[in-house]
């Protein structure tokens, strides 16, 4: 069993009071220039009361202790996403539950979707240290969705995430296959998956562009922090 098996086997509108997950709505607003104008949006549903955001991206780093100046290998995702009726590349990622930090999320839904236990990190360059990103807003031109990233290490020594060992607990309709890239790797994975007929999810192609734009500019960038998983 694949993520590549689903298929698509029709596509038609849907009734707003069927609608479970998200809604439609028209916004009115004034512009710069006091010209009254219409945009049309959709909106989560499901954001808990009180939450800052609708969920977590997970960027889980794959380490052996053993092994400390091994590259770094980031954990992904296969899973077939209906709107576009492709397997896409993803990061694990998730909804937050009421009264969840955005740490306690990450780490629930890495154990969920991919059996794995983390630790959360201190985001490199990150002068506070923090273990998540600013809110970010994944299209903010049609939809009001936003996440925070939380940086995630997993010793794949550990007696808990060793093949055999781990659990997943996905959800009836969630069906995904994991593997690992090395971080340096990512653009040219992109690449390559994407002419394999993979879409790439929008925050591992930002991720992997930035990664090339370091290596361009490293001599200018400001590295007084370097990166360490």
């Amino acid at each position: 069993m694949s993520a590549a098996d689903a298929k698509i086997i029709k596509e038609e509108p849907l009734d707003p009071r069927e609608a479970r997950w998200t809604r439609l709505v028209k916004t009115t607003y004034t512009d710069p220039l006091n010209q009254t104008r219409d945009w049309e949006s959709a909106q989560r549903t499901t954001r808990p009361e009180g939450a800052a955001i609708d969920g977590v991206g997970i960027l889980a780093f794959l380490v052996d202790p053993k092994s400390p100046t091994a590259p770094p290998r980031l954990l992904m995702q296969k899973q077939f996403r209906p709107p576009v009726a492709k397997v896409c590349i993803e990061v694990p990622a998730g909804l937050i539950d009421a009264g969840e930090s955005a740490e306690t999320c990450a780490l629930r839904e890495l154990r969920e979707e991919t059996g794995y236990i983390g630790r959360a990190i201190a985001s490199p360059g990150s002068s506070a240290h923090a273990t998540v990103s600013p809110i970010m807003y994944n299209d903010p031109g049609f939809c009001n969705c936003n996440l925070q990233m939380v940086h995630v290490e997993i010793d794949v020594t550990a007696p808990e995430n060793a093949d055999g060992v781990r659990q997943t607990q996905l959800e009836e309709n969630e069906f995904i296959e994991c593997f690992s890239v090395e971080l340096g790797n990512l653009y040219a994975e992109c690449v390559r998956l994407e002419k394999e007929g993979y879409a790439i999810d929008a925050r591992v192609g930002t991720l992997a562009e930035g990664i090339e734009a370091a290596k361009k500019w490293a001599g200018v960038l400001n590295t007084s922090e370097p990166f360490s998983a």
